[in-house]
């Protein structure tokens, strides 16, 4: 369990061991409170944070519906990278 924001997230796909707590502190802001989901991925040795609703959810779209995570993976991150995914515990 990860606590940050007064939240706490599940860590639930950590490919390559890739999840380091402490740069996560550094990149993540109140905007991600919000999402069900949070995603990482590295870029150049760069963190990047991306927000994911759960398919059911209001503000679900395309780009930001947890159900295109693999279509996302693929076609936005380079090939092999190192990711992450968190899941809002309710």
């Amino acid at each position: 369990m990860i606590e940050i924001g007064n939240q706490q997230y599940q860590l639930v796909r950590n490919e390559k061991s890739s999840f380091n707590k402490e740069e996560f502190e550094e990149k993540y802001t109140d905007h991600f409170q919000s999402y069900d989901y949070i995603f990482g991925d590295y870029a150049y040795d760069k963190l990047r944070l991306k927000g994911f609703y759960e398919s059911n959810h209001e503000k679900a779209q395309k780009f930001n519906d947890i159900s295109t995570l693999d279509e996302y993976i693929l076609h936005y991150c380079a090939y092999q990278a190192k990711y992450f995914l968190l899941k809002k515990v309710k």
